[in-house]
């Protein structure tokens, strides 16, 4: 099946839904696109760590989580030089 898209006078495409299903991508996700030759490309969603896998790399075995609210209060007593 061919999709037909339209280059915009900034030089850009929109991907429509169906081919974002497709390749199994999300919003905020990457493409990797290889130029070859004959003017043609192939498009594939570039493979990593999605950004939320960040939340929780500097916990510390054996340390209890915080909640925002006592994150909070600790960084009010920061500011208020308490400790």
């Amino acid at each position: 099946m061919a999709i037909t898209l339209t280059v915009t006078a900034k030089g850009q495409i929109t991907l429509r839904k169906e081919v974002l299903n497709h390749l199994g991508v999300r919003p905020g996700d990457k493409l990797d696109i290889d130029l070859l030759t004959g003017g043609r490309m192939q498009l594939r969603p570039k493979r990593g760590n999605p950004v939320a896998s960040v939340f929780g790399m500097l916990g510390r075995p054996g340390t209890p989580r915080l909640s925002i609210d006592k994150i909070n209060e600790i960084a009010a007593s920061g500011w208020a030089d308490e400790e």
